[in-house]
Parts: structure tokens; sequence; C-alpha cells
């Protein structure tokens, strides 16, 4: 079991930036980096959708097209912390942006079993 928290969204303008963090809360008997961490976002109207995921070491990352090259994601085992570093904004990157934790690092949401609440990410024209 693991609770995660996100938070750094907010507005911003296109060719902008944001940092999102996730921290992590686990409970006794397994360590936050144990598990594969993944960021998802999920716009108006939309289903959720892959944006990145890092393996518990941090030394696999896999990026969805649509973000390559323009976001980064880390993680501080030490502080139980992932982050998605996000550059040259798009009007169609908003959305609410979730993290979510498991054993894997893979692609498909149904692989994670413990997310956050979500923080929104708006990115205006």
């Amino acid at each position: 079991q693991v609770q995660l928290v996100e938070s750094g969204g907010g507005l911003v303008q296109a060719g902008g930036s944001l940092t999102l963090s996730c921290a992590a809360a686990s409970a006794a008997g397994r360590t936050f980096s144990s598990y594969a961490m993944a960021w998802f976002r999920q716009a108006p109207k939309k289903g959720r959708e892959f944006v990145a995921t890092i393996s518990w070491r941090g030394g696999s990352t896999l990026y969805a097209d649509s973000v390559k090259g323009r976001f980064t994601i880390s993680r501080d085992n030490a502080q139980n912390t992932v982050y998605l570093q996000m550059n040259s904004l798009k009007p169609e990157d908003t959305a609410v942006y979730y993290c979510g934790a498991d054993s894997v690092a893979t692609m498909d949401e149904a692989d994670y079993r413990y997310w956050g609440q979500g923080t929104q990410v708006t990115v205006s024209s």
C-alpha cells in the first residue's frame, strides 16, 4: 500500500514550464524505492493517457510520443518523490495529471494499483 499526493500544477502560458511532484508514503514493509512510478493525464472528455514512467531504480524511462523531448521524469528515492519536468508546454497538454505506482514500469494504466488525486495543469494559448 502506498499513498500518493501530487502537487505543482497551475496555469502557464504556451511555451512555459512546470514541474510536478508526487510525494509517496508507503506502508511498513515496502519502501518507495521498490515501486515503479508513472505519470498519466486526463483531458476533459477524454480517457486517461500515459505520459511517462520510471523504473524503481530510475535507470529506465519511457515517454509518450506526444511529450518526448519536452517532458522529463525523475525520482529521488531519498525524498520518496517522483517529478515531471514539463517544458515547451502546449495547450493540448492541458489536463489533470496523476501519478501512479506499482511493481513494473509500463505504459498501461491497468498495471498501476495506486493513484494520487491528481493536479490540474492548464496551458493557455
